[in-house]
């Protein structure tokens, strides 16, 4: 979107090139399963800031007084964790990118985690876009005047606290199994803790441990990247190794309960020009004239599972739990980054850290390019320029 960055770019690009920037990008940690789009988004300073101030708004929400009053029925009661701590120590904001009445651009929230997102592969992603492509070295992924060192010492801070790396575990079902592990291996790059499997820990007491070349050692923290919707059918894997919702001697970098308070469930409290006008389904007291304008969604529901884009009255007539669905009006995408064959549409996730006694710090960008109707990596598979990226700007 800076147009001489882009320029410059989509001239001196070759699929040669892009292929040698996917060789680099994996190369000492695993084949990544899902599409990166071949350029990054060169960020304007005119969206960097609509983007902090965006994001801002939504902080301001998170941190009223009375918020987990308003969001206790997000979480299931199946899934409510015991000890949740006083704020998530992660939150992403997803904003598409969109135009004003005026021609101006405008991002508008599409989605909200208290949930860890990309947080290693995103830096390493920025890296192998300036290197491999030759970027300025003034191009920056970060926020708030971070550079990469302070970025991993903040990121350090938060997941590991003031425990040793082996004290430690990013945690998903199966994690050497996810699509998202050349995330988890460059956290662990960068932090040195464990990767471990749901069934790798075990209960003794109150706390929880693993085995390590044939001895026991104590968790004392655990980066979770498990999903629960995910296990919802799958909890007999908690026999015979741990319950994550049971009263544990644990602490939770970020408490599960977040994924819920934070999500598509907070966004009907949101009124600002950065939000979308969004409804309760339960709570509709009229049904919109205009529903080919409007986007039903699942409250609980992980990368776009159960969203239904063209709207009809038999799709609301049909929704059996219409307290789990939220009714959104559609936020229509400017395809604002030039590709060498058309403009692609554009959403960008703002990634906050947010340590213990201080306040949200913005910190890096995971930005998603797409042809398709829906933003995301699954729903663009047949198309090339698209796929998950990084934003830079001017530094």
């Amino acid at each position: 979107m800076i147009e001489r960055y882009r320029n410059s770019f989509n001239t001196l690009f070759t699929k040669e090139k892009y292929l040698e920037f996917i060789h680099n990008l994996e190369e000492g940690f695993v084949k990544i399963p899902f599409r990166v789009a071949e350029t990054p988004v060169f960020i304007p300073k005119a969206l960097e800031k609509q983007l902090i101030a965006a994001g801002a708004e939504l902080i301001a929400l998170i941190k009223q007084p009375d918020f987990k009053t308003l969001t206790n029925d997000a979480i299931p009661a199946a899934w409510n964790v015991a000890n949740e701590n006083d704020h998530p120590h992660f939150l992403s904001f997803d904003f598409g990118i969109c135009k004003d009445d005026q021609g101006n651009l405008l991002p508008k929230l599409i989605e909200m985690q208290g949930f860890p997102s990309l947080y290693g592969f995103q830096a390493h992603l920025a890296n192998t876009y300036k290197t491999t492509f030759n970027l300025p070295h003034h191009l920056s992924p970060y926020f708030n005047g971070l550079n990469e060192a302070q970025y991993i010492d903040l990121l350090k801070s938060i997941i590991l606290g003031k425990h040793q790396p082996h004290e430690v575990a990013l945690m998903d079902v199966d994690a050497p199994e996810q699509k998202t592990l050349i995330d988890f291996l460059i956290t662990k790059q960068f932090l040195g803790l464990k990767i471990l499997s749901l069934t790798d820990i075990f209960k003794e007491g109150q706390n929880l441990f693993y085995q390590e070349n044939g001895k026991k050692v104590q968790l004392k923290r655990i980066y979770n990247r498990l999903v629960f919707d995910e296990i919802a059918d799958q909890t007999a894997l908690f026999k015979g190794n741990f319950d994550p919702r049971e009263a544990l001697d644990i602490e939770w970098i970020t408490h599960p309960n977040w994924f819920y308070r934070i999500s598509k469930y907070t966004m009907p409290f949101l009124k600002t020009e950065f939000v979308p006008e969004t409804h309760f389904l339960n709570t509709l007291t009229a049904i919109p004239a205009d529903l080919e304008n409007y986007v039903l969604k699942p409250l609980f529901s992980f990368a776009g599972k159960g969203v239904i884009i063209d709207v009809t009255l038999a799709d609301i007539h049909n929704i059996k739990d219409p307290q789990n669905w939220i009714l959104q009006r559609k936020v229509i995408y400017e395809p604002v980054v030039q590709a060498p064959e058309g403009g692609i549409k554009v959403e960008i996730r703002l990634m906050y850290l947010w340590p213990d006694g201080q306040e949200p710090k913005l910190c890096i960008n995971l930005t998603r390019l797409s042809r398709g109707k829906m933003i995301g990596v699954s729903y663009n598979k047949d198309f090339d320029w698209v796929g998950g990226t990084v934003g830079l700007m001017e530094r």
